[in-house]
C-alpha cells in the first residue's frame, strides 16, 4: 500500500523518536483502535501499517528518505513499478506483516484474540494446533490427625486422572492404523474466516485442532488417545500444615499432551480435632482447668505438650479466669521461616456445682472474712 500519510503522525511520534517509543506509542493505540475492543478496523490497519515501517530500521530509513514514494508510488519520471533500483524496499508493492511476540503482553492480548500465538502476514494469523498442551491441575482433599500435622507425614493419594492410552500409545488409532491428515484444515489444525487483515484463524471444528482425525479408532481409548487412571500418587505432608491449608505438588497433576509438561496436583488438608489442643496458626491452645482455690493461693501443674512430652507450668497465686500463659517454642513448625510456634495455656476457674458441708462452711467463713466489697465499682 502507497504510504500516503505520515507514518509518525499516524503514531503520534516525532520524526527522531527512538524504538522504543514508537513501540509504546504503538501498543497504546493499538489497544484503543482494536476492532474487537470496539475501535476502526481502517484506523487499526492504518497503525499496523505504520509501525512495521518504523520499527524495521531499514523500511525506516528508507520511508524517511523517500517519503511519499515508499513503497510502490512511483515518482514522475521512475519507469514503471518495479523497474530496476525500484520501488525502494522491493519489487512490486509493499508488504507488510507486524510480529505479535515483539509486543509482550499485548501480543498475548491480540493472540488469543485472533486464536492463537504466531505473526499476522499479510491480513492472516498463524496459529498453532492442540498437538502441545498442559495437563490439567487437580485438587484433592486429605485427612490427618492432629499429631500427624504436626509432625508431617508421607501418604498417598489415589488421583484420578487422564493418560496416554497404551494400547495406542497415545496415537487415539486402532494397533496397526494411523491417523490421517485432516481435509478441512489440512493438517494445520485450523481454518481461517474472513479475508483481508482481519482474516481470522480458529480451531478446526473436524479435528479440534490436532491437524488429525481417526478413521480407525483404538478399542481401548475409543480414538481419544487417553484413558482416564485412578493411580496412588505419593506426598510430603510437612510438618505445621494447617486445617483448610493448601499444598502445590508441581508436575504430579494431569499429564500433558504432544511433550508439554503435566498440571500441579494440589492437596487440601483437614485436620482431626485434638482431645485438648487447637490451633491457632503456629501457636498451640490449651485451656487447663484450675480449682478455686488453686487460682487463689497459686500451684504448679505438670502438662503435656504438642509432639510428645511435658512440662511444669507454675501458676501465680491471685490467676484469674482466662489468663493465658505462653511456652514459648512449644507450638507447631512455622510452614514458612523457621522454629516453632508457642503453646498458649489458658487458665479455666472451675467452680464445684455442689459442696459438701463442710465445703460450703469454709466459703462461708472465707466470705465472711472478706472485708472488699467487689462491687463497689458497679454503685
Amino acid at each position: 500500500m502507497p504510504a500516503t500519510k505520515n507514518y509518525y503522525d499516524i503514531l503520534g511520534v516525532k520524526k527522531d523518536a527512538s524504538a522504543d517509543e514508537i513501540k509504546k506509542a504503538f501498543r497504546r493505540l493499538a489497544r484503543k483502535h482494536h476492532p474487537d475492543a470496539g475501535g476502526s478496523e481502517e484506523k487499526f490497519k492504518e497503525l499496523n501499517e505504520a509501525y512495521e515501517v518504523l520499527s524495521d530500521t531499514e523500511k525506516r530509513a528508507q520511508y524517511d528518505q523517500y517519503g511519499q514514494y515508499f513503497g510502490g508510488n512511483v515518482p514522475p519520471g521512475a519507469g514503471a513499478p518495479g523497474g530496476a533500483g525500484w520501488p525502494p524496499g522491493g519489487g512490486g508493492g509493499f508488504h507488510y506483516e507486524v510480529n505479535l511476540g515483539d509486543l509482550g503482553d499485548l501480543g498475548d492480548v491480540f493472540g488469543s484474540m485472533f486464536g492463537g500465538g504466531g505473526s499476522r502476514a499479510g491480513g492472516a494469523t498463524r496459529t498453532r494446533g492442540k498437538q502441545a498442551q498442559r495437563g490439567r491441575d487437580l485438587t484433592y482433599e486429605i485427612t490427618l490427625d492432629f499429631d500427624e500435622a504436626l509432625a508431617g507425614v508421607s501418604t498417598k493419594v489415589d488421583v484420578q486422572r487422564a493418560e496416554s492410552c497404551t494400547t495406542c500409545k497415545g496415537s487415539g488409532a486402532k494397533p496397526g492404523t494411523s491417523p490421517t491428515t485432516c481435509p478441512t484444515c489440512g493438517g494445520s489444525g485450523h481454518v481461517s474466516q474472513g479475508q483481508g487483515l482481519f482474516g481470522i484463524s480458529r480451531e478446526c471444528p473436524r479435528c479440534g485442532g490436532r491437524g488429525t482425525i481417526v478413521e480407525n479408532p483404538c478399542t481401548t481409548c475409543k480414538g481419544k488417545g487417553r484413558v482416564v487412571r485412578v493411580k496412588p500418587v505419593t506426598v510430603n505432608v510437612p510438618p505445621g500444615v494447617t486445617d483448610g491449608g493448601k499444598l502445590r505438588f508441581k508436575g504430579k497433576g494431569e499429564p500433558g499432551q504432544g511433550g508439554a509438561p503435566a498440571g500441579d496436583l494440589y492437596v487440601v488438608t483437614h485436620i482431626r480435632s485434638h482431645p485438648y489442643f487447637t490451633r491457632d496458626g503456629a501457636d498451640v491452645v490449651m485451656e487447663l482447668p484450675i480449682s478455686i482455690a488453686e487460682a487463689a493461693l497459686g500451684t504448679e501443674v505438670t502438662i503435656p505438650v504438642p509432639g510428645g512430652g511435658k512440662v511444669k507450668l507454675k501458676v501465680a497465686p491471685g490467676t484469674q479466669d482466662g489468663t493465658v500463659r505462653r511456652i514459648s517454642g512449644k507450638g507447631a513448625p512455622r510452614l514458612k521461616g523457621k522454629g516453632h510456634g508457642d503453646l498458649k495455656v489458658r487458665t479455666k476457674v472451675v467452680v464445684p456445682e455442689k459442696l459438701s458441708a463442710e465445703q460450703k462452711e469454709l466459703l462461708k467463713r472465707f466470705a465472711s472474712a472478706r472485708e472488699d466489697d467487689l462491687r463497689a465499682h458497679i454503685g
